[in-house]
């Protein structure tokens, strides 16, 4: 069994009786001598859907549960279902809007390197890639001759997501994104 500080965001962990899919983890290290990291982390109850917010030491032991991921690609959405289709098999996998809110800011129609995590074969979850590749549909005109300082300004993109960009960006322009920290990373390919 593995110890707090080896818990990546996607896996699925066993704490206090309930099973739980990691969102997201904050380490926080506590000042004075000695002090252990503590590990906060966000997470979804698989069994009734809630956010529950776990903190655990590094060294505390956790239980695991057996899953594995499947890539799907974003298929469509039909009222407050949101359907996405295993790339390999056809299966469909269907979430409800709100539980997926967060990740749906970053997917579109074009989305690659998504992957559905299952647990008993039930789909828990979605892990996104690293970095995506979206259109801006809507930031302040371009500025020539900007000033040689890093200054930005806030795009829009068609999913809701907001992210600051470099000046010179302009609208319809193809950026990638840091998905992890909500950040431009560079114009696209």
């Amino acid at each position: 069994m593995p110890r707090a500080s080896e818990i990546k965001k996607g896996f699925v962990i066993v704490t206090g009786g309930k099973t739980l899919l990691v969102k997201d983890i904050e380490v926080t290290t506590p000042g004075g001598r000695g002090g252990t990291k503590i590990y906060k982390m966000r997470c979804t109850d698989l069994t009734t859907g809630h956010r529950v917010d776990e903190r655990l030491k590094a060294d505390d032991v956790v239980d695991t549960v057996e899953m594995t991921k499947h890539p799907v690609a974003y298929s469509y959405a039909e009222g407050e279902n949101i359907i996405f289709m295993d790339t390999e098999n056809f299966d469909q996998y269907t979430f409800n809007a709100e539980e997926i809110a967060d990740e749906m800011l970053f997917i579109t129609e074009d989305t690659q390197g998504l992957h559905v995590i299952l647990v008993n074969d039930k789909a828990a979850g979605l892990e996104l890639p690293s970095a995506v590749e979206l259109v801006i549909e809507e930031t302040d005109p371009s500025i020539k001759g900007a000033s040689a300082s890093a200054r930005t300004k806030p795009a829009r993109f068609a999913t809701g997501l907001t992210v600051q960009v470099p000046e010179y960006i302009s609208t319809g322009e193809k950026v990638k994104v840091n998905v992890q920290e909500r950040k431009f990373m560079s114009r696209a390919d």
